[in-house]
């Protein structure tokens, strides 16, 4: 975290951000990436929780240019933590009190409605990915969106954490406290789910070149059925 005490119109403004990616949370990160044309002050006004409106009255604009330098280096870690296959073995929620969940040892998503949840929400994902940049290769710039991870994660941790039963609403609103969890917990479990779907129990190597032979072949077969209606028999 770095600090720094700003000189405004008003006198003094302590601005603090993150520097490391374990002191990010998911909740930064998605707050910014849905900014489509993301500005400095925005960006530092998300990792500061100072608004906007009162880095507006810094006298000294240069005094940003720090934090603009730990903005890009946390971007670019945030692109290798993408391709980070390291699962955490425990995540810690802050509810009324600390509750700890072991990850590793069971990365199945349970109950039913859970699952079928989790596995609708990563089925249209990839979904608008191909519809958005066509079928060709899709897998490999295929990233999921924030916002899906988030959701993925509320369905797999929200029965383990509050020990309640499943409630599809109760889960959107418990994806506030995934939102809290850092980007270096949150993105490789969420990962995980994406690259076994559609079993979303344990992994699976080269499943999106699967998927989409299977949806290939899918296809094929609605096209040669098709045909056998169009063409007249002989007999």
């Amino acid at each position: 975290m770095i600090e720094k005490k700003l000189r405004t119109t008003e006198g003094r403004l302590l601005v603090a951000i993150p520097t490391l990616l374990n002191e990010l949370t998911l909740g930064q990160l998605m707050e910014m990436q849905e900014k489509p044309y993301l500005t400095d002050l925005e960006a530092i006004s998300i990792l500061s929780g100072v608004p906007v409106s009162e880095l507006n009255t810094v006298c000294d604009v240069t005094e940003f240019q720090i934090f603009s330098e730990y903005i890009l280096l946390l971007s670019h870690q945030i692109g290798l933590l993408y391709n980070r296959d390291e699962i955490p073995k425990k995540v810690t929620f802050y509810l009324d009190k600390p509750v700890t969940v072991n990850v590793i040892n069971n990365l199945s998503v349970e109950p039913a409605g859970a699952f079928m949840a989790a596995r609708e929400i990563i089925a249209e994902e990839i979904k608008e990915h191909i519809e958005k940049y066509g079928e060709e290769d899709w897998q490999e710039t295929f990233k999921p969106s924030l916002k899906a991870c988030c959701q993925v994660l509320g369905q797999y941790f929200f029965c383990r954490v509050t020990g309640k039963k499943y409630n599809e609403y109760q889960v959107e609103e418990f994806y506030a406290e995934v939102k809290k969890l850092k980007v270096t917990e949150a993105l490789p479990i969420a990962r995980h789910f994406f690259s076994c779907y559609p079993h979303l129990s344990r992994r699976k190597t080269n499943y999106l070149q699967r998927l989409l032979q299977l949806w290939r072949r899918r296809q094929e077969y609605r096209r040669l059925n098709a045909l056998n209606t169009l063409i007249p028999s002989t007999l």
